[in-house]
């Protein structure tokens, strides 16, 4: 059995005006509720877990494995406490209506499976065509209002940063409109770079409001259960940056 974390693409946003993080489902979508904390929330915005043949969990992350589904909130730390402490256990058991074996390693298959989707989302959408790259070309649409979402490595130098954050403020008040999201992914240059195929990937920019939405939702859930849920003006826990983003 494995894990099915082939990205999902079939997130909607609800308007073709900004992508939204749930991925624009809004009120309409079905929600779910965590065996852990009683919060509910939308199937995208948790972890669903599914039951082995072997009696082991399963971090089914494109929510697609047959059979009784259980659902966690994206949140690493109380992930960990909850098995530590044997609470997942114990909630399991009642979801599954039987005893289930929770692999040590449960927490780090969800986080490296979670990035593993983010990243290949990010590279499907580059190779759709619906990302752009460069700080001049990136600029320039976005003093144009033509960018729906703006990623940017951990690493990224904030004078970069600010410039975007700039252009995407000036582009809402030409057009009108709310500004694009910018954010700072849980991933540095390299993995960014090695995501897309191309060389030192710093900043991209999205160009079609379906696939922000769908990026937006595979990034927030990463981010939320590592603990990295930044917008691009924070800098909390960044490491050392460089100047030298742009240079492809």
């Amino acid at each position: 059995m494995s894990s099915n974390d082939t990205p999902d693409a079939t997130v909607e946003p609800a308007s073709p005006a900004r992508a939204t993080p749930d991925g624009g489902k809004g009120a309409s979508a079905p929600e779910r509720k965590c065996i852990l904390t009683g919060a509910h929330g939308e199937r995208a915005q948790l972890i669903r877990l599914a039951l082995g043949p072997d009696g082991a969990v399963w971090p089914d992350l494109g929510a697609r494995l047959p059979g009784r589904g259980a659902w966690i909130s994206p949140d690493r730390a109380a992930l960990e406490t909850a098995i530590a402490k044997g609470r997942l256990k114990g909630a399991l058991a009642r979801a599954f209506k039987e005893a289930a074996t929770v692999p040590d390693d449960l927490a780090q298959r969800i986080a490296d499976g979670l990035e593993r989707r983010a990243l290949d989302r990010l590279g499907l959408e580059h190779r759709a065509g619906h990302l752009i790259f460069g700080s001049e070309k990136l600029i320039e649409w976005a003093r144009a209002g033509r960018l729906y979402l703006v990623l940017h490595a951990t690493d990224a130098a904030d004078d970069g940063v600010g410039k975007l954050e700039q252009a995407l403020r000036s582009g809402a008040r030409n057009t009108e409109s709310e500004p694009a999201e910018a954010i700072r992914l849980p991933a540095g240059r390299d993995a960014l770079s090695r995501a897309l195929g191309r060389e030192n990937i710093v900043h991209s920019g999205v160009t079609d409001g379906k696939a922000a939405a769908r990026i937006a939702t595979e990034v927030a859930r990463w981010a939320a259960f590592i603990g990295k849920t930044e917008h691009a003006s924070d800098d909390r826990d960044m490491p050392g940056r460089r100047n030298d983003e742009g240079r492809e």
